[in-house]
């Protein structure tokens, strides 16, 4: 007798015995750094934010829960809110959109929280799940129910906090909704000792300072998104480089060739107690 084979299609197969079908490969990091739901101009400053290589140092995994401290409008959300999609969690701790008049807070503020949650309703399909939250320290500190959170992030905000006055309740806001060896990371400008924080330039030893003085031990530190040709010293602060460049054609080329700032980049945790 002649054997003959019976070719049967996969998914009936998977169906039948109950396997399941493997499904498409998630995104990787790389994947949504550059991909085409990001603006050119984005995509542009890769180069200066290295976001991959970043986000890797930070440790970050696919199934964590993550919030990102005022995420401005949604540079890295548009890499870690896909990312997270469907496996982990991602918050947006962002601008009150109504804030009281006794808050006196800058009305810049709100219409940056605006334009971020039009940006989330414009695109379910990447930013559906994201949960925005309020975050306006002192009056709105909370991140969520206490050892919750997995992953706090923050990038180029601390100087806006030191100015208020509030740094340390942030940092103080993070300890309390991460997990015990939960990672706090943080980028930001890094200034020289005593710089003026007017400047936007932060210095390196007293944010570590403060962050072990709430807490947290440093994890370790990186130069992925260091700058040697940033001088610090420029007539507008911070913002006389890119993408700011607040002095407009004056001097142009000169600030695009040192491109953007000098930032720290700097791994903390919360220890076990």
């Amino acid at each position: 007798m002649i054997m003959t084979k019976t070719l049967i299609p996969m998914a009936f197969l998977a169906a039948t015995l109950s396997i399941p079908v493997a499904a498409e490969s998630a995104p990787t990091l790389t994947d949504l750094a550059e991909g085409s739901h990001r603006s050119e101009a984005n995509v542009a400053r890769n180069l200066y934010r290295h976001p991959v290589e970043t986000l890797e140092f930070f440790g970050l995994h696919p199934h964590m829960r993550v919030i990102e401290l005022w995420p401005g409008g949604g540079w890295y959300s548009e890499i870690l809110a896909p990312y997270l999609k469907g496996q982990g969690n991602f918050v947006a701790a962002s601008f009150d959109l109504n804030p009281p008049a006794e808050a006196n807070a800058p009305a810049y503020r709100a219409r940056i929280g605006k334009s971020y949650q039009e940006k989330l309703a414009a695109d379910p399909d990447l930013y559906g799940q994201v949960e925005v939250i309020a975050f306006d320290p002192p009056r709105q500190s909370s991140l969520g129910i206490e050892a919750t959170a997995d992953m706090v992030l923050t990038f180029r905000n601390l100087h806006n906090w030191a100015k208020d006055g509030q740094l340390e309740t942030v940092f103080r806001s993070a300890w309390e909704v991460l997990t015990p060896g939960g990672v706090f990371g943080v980028v930001e400008h890094r200034g020289k000792p005593g710089q003026d924080i007017a400047s936007g330039y932060m210095d390196e030893a007293e944010v570590i300072a403060l962050a072990e003085k709430v807490g947290f031990r440093l994890a370790a530190k990186s130069e992925i998104n260091a700058n040697a040709k940033d001088s610090k010293d420029h007539p507008k602060g911070v913002w006389t480089l890119p993408p700011s460049l607040r002095l407009g054609e004056q001097d142009r080329a000169k600030y695009l060739a040192i491109g953007e700032s000098d930032r720290m980049t700097l791994k903390f945790y919360k220890p076990e107690i």
